[in-house]
């Protein structure tokens, strides 16, 4: 893990397949800091040659106009390089903030950062497997259901 620190911020950085996960810590009167938080973030990923972000935002406690433009403006960026822009871990307040500006479908709220990762549709498709496997009548259903589980790379 590395730790960037940029004006308001403390960043740590940790690297997964394919994807960046990082931490926004940020530091007493980040508020009036984040006019550039995109610029470093979008650098960051270009040095590591990873264009999937996961912002994990549990120490946000409060979400300013300024840093909900600037995490437009990254996702615009991200996109554009075929990636991605995923956040976890906001407060309730913090999402309604997001919802109230309309930016919950394009920004959805996911509770960890494996959540993130995999997206609705693989969190979706995991449930169904647990239902199928808890209800499977036979054997033979059951070894159908495994075998699926043990070669569906989206459930590891």
């Amino acid at each position: 893990m590395v730790t960037h620190t940029y004006e308001g911020f403390r960043l740590s950085v940790d690297r997964g397949p394919n994807w960046l996960f990082v931490k926004m810590r940020p530091k007493r009167h980040f508020a009036e800091e984040v006019a550039h938080i995109a610029d470093e973030l979008w650098s960051i990923a270009t040095r590591h040659f990873i264009y999937r972000l996961v912002l994990e935002l549990e120490e946000l406690h409060q979400l300013p106009a300024d840093l909900i433009d600037q995490l437009v403006i990254l996702q615009e960026r991200l996109i554009q390089c075929g990636g991605s822009l995923r956040i976890c871990g906001l407060s309730d307040d913090c999402a309604q903030k997001l919802c109230d500006n309309e930016l919950d479908a394009a920004l959805p709220n996911y509770a960890t950062r494996q959540a993130a990762v995999l997206g609705d549709e693989a969190i979706a498709l995991r449930e169904k497997l647990k239902e199928l496997l808890a209800s499977a009548a036979s054997d033979g259903e059951m070894q159908a259901a495994a075998d699926f589980a043990r070669y569906a790379p989206c459930l590891h």
